[in-house]
């Protein structure tokens, strides 16, 4: 490459990237703030709420009381209908049961699993963690927000790549592994960008991968995709098994594999009849009786799964008894479907029964949660988080320092510049995998169009 195309490359990039970041900046400060908290959402909680969520201090240990007895004393405090049982890992927490009450949200109640005393309550809108990650997400705008997020993590994917080619050292030596000794002002502050930059490129663009999954265009559709086609949650595990019309993710938080798929249906003659239950249910009256929560706990305990886990309890008559066992590793995420009548498992769901795509993908969610590899995991991922909050500051005290009072000062472009053709069809493939993306691409590209023709210089112009 000559120097002349260089150059025009070399602007062209820093232009891409001085407006990706520019835009991208207030979004990407809140991604690393509330994404370096949620890391530690259950140190967090234990702290907020340590009064509901934490057995009073010198609590004397004991053998829990049955489920069903937490979950009336639940409801007896907070009438509702009960929804979810959480039983605690340990002996050091509440249990926690969701009492849903009409016009009024969903409550969480905090239950002594020994003493069977209540020990408060939290609405689940009002939960600080629970703001945080809806925060995070932009989902405090609806579906809105959720749009902006995935185009933003999109664009950090080029700010990452177009970063990288700003950095590369051409001759260089200084400000590229290290700041410069001498570096002052802007100096000081370009070289904290590249630097940080640099390090934790890696790190910043896996968090940006692995968060796609909770897109809700690329995350949803690809989920769709691959369930379709057989590569997340065996199509043969529903052999025999009725379906209901609830879907998964309406459950709450589950692995990602499975929040695509429905909800397995309870057959209210099974238990009569004794014979395997359809695939299309009937909408006959159900029986007088079926399974308490106990003989579910007991039944999952006889499975190996034991304490630690969300007992969602069946919404109707044809409802199940779901267990979730999340967050945690990778291999510990588990969902178990019984029927509430004949108490038979309907289906056992952990990471070895998913197919190896679905099963990369929720190790990255794993991993990107904080969760996968322990005291390690949470430590890279929090240098992430802090690494990216460094670069946005720095880019911007870069930015201020460099610019003329009054303007914008963005990096100029000329119109004989081009962008190289491997250029194109690397931001081409891009735009096609992840479709938002490259719209917005589209959009930058005939926005800057449009500004030029109206400014109608040939020459050189700056966005002013």
């Amino acid at each position: 490459m000559d120097t002349t195309t260089g150059s025009t490359l070399y602007r062209r990039i820093w232009r891409w990237h001085f407006f990706a970041g520019l835009f991208c900046v207030p979004f990407i400060l809140s991604l690393a703030l509330t994404g370096g908290a949620y890391l530690f959402h259950a140190q967090i909680d234990d702290i907020v709420y340590a009064k509901e969520m934490l057995r009073a201090e010198g609590a004397a240990p004991g053998e829990r009381l049955p489920a069903s007895h937490l979950i009336d004393q639940a409801v007896r405090a907070f009438p509702g209908r009960a929804a979810a049982l959480t039983l605690p890992a340990d002996g050091l927490h509440t249990a926690q049961v969701d009492v849903q009450r009409p016009g009024a949200g969903t409550l969480q109640v905090f239950v002594d699993p020994v003493a069977g005393s209540v020990t408060g309550s939290v609405a689940e809108a009002d939960r600080m963690m629970t703001l945080v990650k809806r925060i995070h997400s932009l989902s405090v705008l609806g579906d809105a927000g959720n749009v902006l997020i995935e185009i933003v993590a999109g664009w950090i994917i080029v700010l990452v790549a177009t970063g990288i080619y700003l950095w590369w050292p051409r001759g260089r030596s200084g400000g590229v592994v290290s700041i410069r000794p001498a570096a002052k002002g802007r100096t000081w502050w370009r070289d904290l960008h590249a630097v940080t930059g640099i390090f934790a490129g890696v790190v910043v663009l896996f968090l940006a991968l692995t968060g796609m999954p909770w897109s809700i265009v690329w995350g949803t559709n690809v989920n769709a995709w691959l369930s379709a086609r057989d590569l997340g949650v065996p199509h043969g595990v529903w052999a025999g098994i009725p379906r209901s019309t609830l879907p998964a993710a309406a459950l709450g938080e589950l692995p990602w594999s499975q929040q695509a798929q429905p909800v397995p249906a309870s057959d209210p003659h099974a238990a009569h009849h004794g014979a395997a239950a359809h695939p299309d249910v009937g909408h006959g009256p159900a029986p007088a009786h079926a399974q308490g929560p106990d003989s579910v706990v007991r039944t999952l305990a006889a499975i190996g799964l034991h304490d630690g886990y969300r007992l969602v309890l069946p919404r109707d008559a044809h409802g199940v008894y779901s267990a979730i066992r999340m967050p945690g590793k990778l291999e510990e995420r588990r969902v178990v479907h019984v029927d509430q009548y004949s108490g038979a498992v309907l289906m056992d769901i952990g990471a070895a029964q998913i197919r190896p795509v679905g099963r990369i993908t929720e190790w990255g969610v794993a991993v990107h949660q904080g969760e996968q590899y322990g005291a390690i995991n949470l430590a890279v991922m929090l240098a992430g988080c802090l690494a990216l909050v460094a670069m946005c500051i720095s880019g911007i005290a870069a930015w201020w320092l460099r610019r003329p009072a009054g303007r914008l000062a963005a990096p100029p472009r000329r119109e004989s510049d081009r962008l190289a053709r491997g250029v194109l069809a690397i931001a081409a493939v891009l735009g096609c995998i992840f479709p938002l993306l490259g719209a917005s691409m589209l959009a930058v590209l005939l926005l800057d169009w449009l500004l030029q023709s109206l400014r109608g210089n040939p020459q050189q112009t700056t966005t002013n």
